[in-house]
């Protein structure tokens, strides 16, 4: 049995192995028919020794049976390990590590001593890390202070603003309830109506023109005007049209936001009601989320940065097989929101870009986790999950159940390394505080 430049002489060449491109290979492979056949007859003899049949003692059943019932099998099963032996021995006299499934194909050349075969693969890229010392990383600082706790507040109070009747006009931040018609050259166009629609004036649901020509007007009066779509409006037919709209306003309400008392610590989860207490837990949850947050903007320039200063090929096979991990993720997240998933075509090009990055950034990773030590510890794992538990009700239970299958730490291991990398690279490289704006790290838009 051969490859393309080997036989069974001692003194024969190693096979010869083409570069197709920078990272597909390939190679000719030889089996002799006579060593196939020697590798057929042992297997069958093996199977002849267990093989029961009426009218005939166990491993008596004669060979031509034999072979008319298990020939093919073994004769495909024969042919399959030679190949991957002859296959593997080849790639490990050259020291390469195949990426994905290698695609054997049969060739006819007409010999009648030997099958021929060809196979083709992707190689991983041999990877030489680039030095770091020149990069800059701009890291955000935030101290969450008495502002932030306060703004956060807020934010709580008008999540649970209920809304009262009121006889005036209509104002900003109010909620109103509107009929309204819209008409293109007179005639109304599709999706310019709406019964007793409600929209809150100043959250943008509205354009902006819409929402001020409702501003000023009381329950009970109507009125006609004009109003130009922009010009990137996402509807073509009304892109930078002028439109007449007429509406009644029919109910405005005024925003009553609760009080911070205990009813509202309640509404909370503080079952107390303690005011104290609701202010500890609301800082305590700040903190962790801005330091998620301001965590996941270093990490984000961190492999930016790592990707721009290793440009590399990536095997298309760990391109594929992230595409279809990305795909069953989209669909499984498609189920979880209520939509039927059969009912959406799943298109490839949207996973291709995304893909072909965590492959690449998975490749330089791990390059740079296994020459600078940086696998997750325990204590690390550890910590990371007794953090996220936290914002559970009983922490310790949750802990508990983590721990219960070592499986289920797989995130927090993935999370743990990627810590030990940013650090590795913010002690490589020139890092420059930039102080962050709370509202945009925590991404209010007002």
């Amino acid at each position: 049995m051969e490859t393309n430049a080997a036989n069974t002489d001692t003194d024969a060449p190693a096979p010869g192995i083409a570069a197709v491109n920078a990272l597909e290979r390939r190679i000719d492979l030889s089996i002799a028919i006579a060593d196939l056949e020697k590798d057929v007859d042992l297997r069958l003899k093996r199977l002849g020794k267990n093989m029961k049949m009426s009218g005939f003692r166990p491993g008596k059943v004669p060979a031509h049976i034999i072979k008319q019932q298990y020939g093919d099998q073994a004769r495909n099963d024969a042919l399959s390990e030679t190949l991957k032996g002859l296959l593997s021995d080849a790639v490990t006299a050259q020291r390469l590590r195949v990426a994905g499934t290698p695609k054997i194909e049969a060739k006819n050349d007409g010999s009648t001593s030997h099958i021929e075969f060809s196979a083709t693969f992707e190689v991983f890229p041999e990877i030489t890390l680039s030095d770091i010392g020149h990069l800059e990383i701009e890291r955000p600082v935030l101290e969450v202070g008495p502002v932030e706790i306060e703004g956060t507040i807020e934010i709580l109070r008008k999540q649970r603003v209920r809304y009262e009747l009121v006889d005036r006009a209509a104002a900003n931040a109010d909620r109103v309830n509107i009929d309204f018609l819209g008409k293109k050259d007179g005639v109304p166009f599709q999706g310019g109506q709406g019964q007793d629609y409600q929209f809150v004036l100043g959250e943008g649901r509205m354009l902006p023109d819409f929402e001020n020509a409702v501003v000023g007007t009381r329950p009970g009066e109507s009125k006609s005007f004009e109003m130009t779509f922009p010009a990137e409006y996402f509807s073509r037919e009304l892109a930078g049209q002028t439109v007449t709209f007429e509406i009644t306003v029919k109910e405005v309400g005024e925003p009553i936001l609760p009080e911070v008392d205990a009813e509202f610590a309640k509404s909370l989860g503080v079952d107390d009601g303690d005011l104290a207490k609701m202010h500890a837990e609301i800082e305590a949850n700040l903190r962790r989320e801005v330091k998620k947050r301001l965590q996941a903007k270093i990490t984000a320039q961190v492999m930016d940065s790592l990707l721009q200063a290793n440009p590399i090929d990536v095997p298309m096979a760990l391109v594929e097989r992230e595409i279809e991990r990305l795909t069953q993720l989209a669909r499984h997240d498609m189920e979880q929101r209520g939509m039927k998933v059969k009912d959406v075509p799943m298109q490839r090009e949207w996973f291709v870009e995304q893909a072909e990055r965590r492959v690449r950034l998975g490749l330089i990773l791990a390059e740079i986790v296994k020459h600078n030590e940086l696998q997750a510890r325990p204590e690390q794992v550890r910590a990371l999950v007794e953090d996220a538990a936290q914002s559970y009700e009983h922490p310790q239970e949750v802990v508990r159940w983590y721990y219960a299958q070592p499986e289920r730490l797989g995130d927090f291991e993935s999370a743990a390394i990627e810590a030990n990398v940013v650090a590795w690279m913010l002690a490589g490289v020139r890092v420059h505080d930039k102080p962050a704006a709370f509202a945009e790290l925590m991404g209010q838009t007002s």
